[in-house]
């Protein structure tokens, strides 16, 4: 079981999310345990204050040392074994992404530190946390949806936390690459009809029509990860297929542009003799 620690100033930021869907059945299965820890609650003042202002001067306040070690202290007590992570989400750590949630779905232990206002004291990321975990390229206002997000895509990747296993091999970035479009009843809906490869019945074209597409989406949208995927022969054969599509579509852009450029100049040159030629009556 995958024991998860949240380490925040706003604790009741969890109940909802924490209450519904795959993570709530997951905890219902025994598969995770999830334990949300108010900071204030490590505080050593009657104000239970969290913040201060910054050494060096600046603007905005900095979260406090001295909390977070003592709540980390209370969860780990004999601090972070082999397979534990204590995480501080940041905007300054290592991208989050697919294999990162696979790595912490295998840990026996996971702490989850929010920080918030511009930022926790360094010491916290020097001494106790052991990785430090951003979601991407924009900033938010605190780490608690950072940690909403990191919780989701780990424990959905625990056994059994799915109803069908299969689909979190199926996953986007599961193999490197972006998923497959889907698609369900009914056959045609609004005049837009499903492709018609996916009511064949051929399982093998419906496979490779599938792997295809997730490619091409891949290459439109992401082309990034088509650098580290790991493409078999199959995929090379696949997008090499995508890219000649793609250019005799702009081909045949580029005929219909010509054709619709040549009809024009027709069609002004004869409005032109036939002006020129009622002119010439007058």
């Amino acid at each position: 079981m995958l024991s998860v620690d949240v380490v925040t100033m706003f604790p009741r930021m969890f109940d909802g999310p924490l209450a519904e869907g795959i993570v709530h059945r997951a905890r219902e299965k025994g598969l995770a345990a999830i334990a949300v820890h108010d900071l204030r609650a490590f505080t050593d003042d009657r104000r239970r204050t969290l913040d201060d202002t910054p050494f060096g001067g600046g603007p905005g306040m900095v979260m406090k040392a001295e909390p977070f070690f003592r709540a980390v202290e209370a969860i780990v007590p004999e601090g972070p074994g082999p397979r534990h992570a204590v995480v501080l989400l940041s905007p300054r750590g290592k991208t989050f992404d697919q294999a990162t949630a696979a790595r912490f779905a295998e840990l026996e232990r996971l702490v989850l530190l929010c920080g918030r206002y511009e930022g926790v004291d360094e010491r916290v990321r020097e001494s106790v946390a052991t990785e430090e975990v951003s979601l991407g390229d924009f900033v938010l206002t605190g780490g608690e949806v950072a940690a909403l997000a990191v919780i989701e895509s780990t424990v959905r990747l625990l056994p059994g936390a799915l109803g069908d296993e299969g689909s979190a091999e199926a996953d986007s970035f599961s193999d490197g690459i972006l998923d497959f479009p889907h698609y369900t009843r009914p056959a045609e809906a609004r005049g837009m009809a499903v492709p018609h490869v996916l009511l064949s019945g051929d399982h093998d074209r419906i496979r490779r029509w599938r792997r295809k597409e997730a490619l091409r989406a891949t290459r439109e949208r992401r082309p990034d990860l088509l650098e580290t995927a790991p493409l078999t022969a199959e995929d090379q054969a696949l997008l090499r297929e995508i890219d000649d599509e793609a250019g005799s579509a702009a081909d045949a852009r580029d005929r219909s542009e010509r054709g619709s450029n040549l009809r024009f100049h027709a069609e002004s040159a004869s409005r032109a003799a036939a002006t020129g030629t009622s002119l010439g009556k007058r």
